[in-house]
């Protein structure tokens, strides 16, 4: 660990100082002014990495909300320590991220999208309301606080909370590398013939095609969701769209906006109730369809105790459950997340519809349409239009599965995502996989037991995002980040850092 560099305001007591030192740095007052619109004047704690070729203390495989929520603890944590005197050390951080900046869900970015839970579930407030790193502060150094409160919500626009998680990344830019594709990670040992004493992390550069290697005693992996793609659709197409890229994608496929394309959404929740709405403001002369295998869209279920399965004391009560009885549960409560859309979105979907019976009441030549208890059953290019030629089954128990063509021009799945990219990643970790059945299962405090025969104490490999069948549904969502994040950077650095609340 290297000695924090601490931020303090240079100004004098009558405020006229013509200087500010940031981060151990003087700067001229412009820069500082332009450092306080980014809330960095305040004394504040500023992570560092280890020198090429020498061993990080952390390294997070990924930097979305959940690697950033780590990077916001240790900061606090490293705060809070300076707040009471202590004589505090930074650990040696580093964050890879595939992406070529912050970007968080940017192909659901859509207009009028709001968040799906309160803005009080950040990166900071559940663990610590006074962090610099809140979303109440982020609105107070964007001179919107007053305004955001007029607004009279807990919903914060999703373009606005994406921002929100853009300003505190910017934060932490000097300990983050970007376009960097983690590959493998391997165990490694420095010292001759002794146990494994850090992680290999490899990794390429994809701006420059090269491999790099970073070496680390800890390795969070931390990397998100793969794009589920159902096996009759292609692994790629430039006319089939993941909902993940749809809004960066969606105008390269179909760039007239006044054509009048055909176009298919696949799937029965939020994701795809929100593409279909968009499309009708994005191409007013589409035909499109919501195909969905359910005989209805539903509502999620937001109510005050069923919702209690996001708290952070729920994931305590759901690890303790024996196994089967955990699957059990999150079926219970798969109507909170999984295949379900907002009431709103819903009733403003159906008065869509309904207005379209007006002047049409045949619904077979309806312009938009949703086609419940079907399912695509194969997938083909239609050369004669340059589109795909889709083949829909009935799966409504009175159809005797009876088949019919939909020609489209493109298809946008919002099928979900895998959480397994850990696996491969971790392949060549096995060999200290104390778990012999060679699944990498997380503990508690979200980190896999390795073997303490062939590896150091202190090197360690946590999972993040990927543990939902042991630690329940919130486990790949927002909701509990800033605790999780806390129990995380506790876990690791408990010892040299321990402190109240971690």
């Amino acid at each position: 660990m290297t000695p924090i560099a601490v931020c303090e305001d240079g100004t004098g007591r009558d405020g006229l100082d013509t200087t500010n030192h940031i981060n151990g740095t003087t700067v001229s007052l412009p820069v500082a002014a332009k450092r306080k619109r980014a809330g960095m004047i305040h004394p504040t704690v500023r992570l560092n990495s280890a020198a090429p070729g020498e061993v990080d203390d952390l390294l997070c495989v990924g930097f979305g909300p959940a690697s950033l929520a780590i990077a916001v603890a240790l900061h606090d944590l490293l705060l809070e320590q300076v707040g009471v005197g202590r004589t505090a050390t930074s650990p040696r951080v580093h964050f890879l991220e595939r992406q070529s900046t912050f970007r968080w869900h940017a192909g659901m970015l859509l207009p009028g999208a709001k968040m799906q839970i309160s803005f009080i579930k950040d990166l900071a407030t559940l663990r610590e309301p006074r962090s610099h790193f809140t979303f109440l502060n982020y609105l107070k150094h964007r001179d919107r606080l007053v305004q955001f409160t007029n607004l009279g919500t807990f919903l914060p626009a999703r373009v606005e909370f994406d921002d929100y998680l853009q300003w505190a990344a910017s934060h932490f830019d000097n300990v983050v590398e970007y376009g960097q594709q983690v590959e493998s990670i391997r165990p490694r040992s420095l010292a001759d013939g002794g146990k494994y004493d850090c992680l290999e992390v490899v990794s390429r550069d994809l701006r420059t095609g090269s491999s790099v290697t970073f070496l680390s005693r800890n390795v969070v992996i931390a990397a998100g969701g793969r794009p589920k793609r159902p096996p009759q659709f292609p692994d790629y197409h430039d006319k089939i769209l993941h909902s993940s890229e749809y809004n960066t994608r969606i105008e390269r496929a179909l760039p007239e906006k006044d054509k009048a394309y055909s176009i298919a959404v696949i799937g029965g929740g939020q994701s795809a109730a929100e593409v279909f709405n968009d499309l009708h403001s994005r191409y007013p002369n589409a035909t499109t369809r919501l195909i969905l295998r359910d005989t209805a869209l539903r509502p999620s279920d937001d109510s005050p105790f069923v919702n209690e399965v996001f708290d952070p004391e729920a994931v305590d009560t759901f690890y303790d459950q024996p196994k089967g009885f955990r699957g059990d549960t999150i079926k219970r409560n798969k109507a909170t997340n999984y295949s379900v859309v907002r009431l709103e979105l819903i009733e403003k979907i159906y008065e869509l519809l309904y207005l379209q019976s007006i002047k049409q009441p045949d619904k077979a030549r309806w312009q938009h349409q949703i086609l419940p208890s079907t399912e695509v059953t194969e997938v083909a290019d239609y050369k004669s239009t340059g589109g795909l030629l889709l083949t829909l089954t009935n799966m409504n128990p009175l159809s005797d599965k009876a088949t019919q063509k939909l020609p489209v021009d493109a298809i946008i799945l919002a099928t979900g995502y895998r959480r397994d990219a850990h696996v491969d990643m971790l392949k060549d970790c096995q060999p200290i996989n104390a778990n012999r059945d060679g699944q990498w299962q997380a503990g508690r405090d979200y980190g896999v037991k390795l073997d303490p025969e062939h590896v150091e104490e202190g090197v360690g490999i946590w999972l993040q995002g990927c543990n939902e069948e042991t630690h329940g549904l919130s486990d790949s969502l927002l909701s509990i980040l800033s605790t999780r994040s806390g129990e995380l950077v506790g876990s690791i650095f408990g010892k040299e850092l321990a402190i109240n609340g971690y």
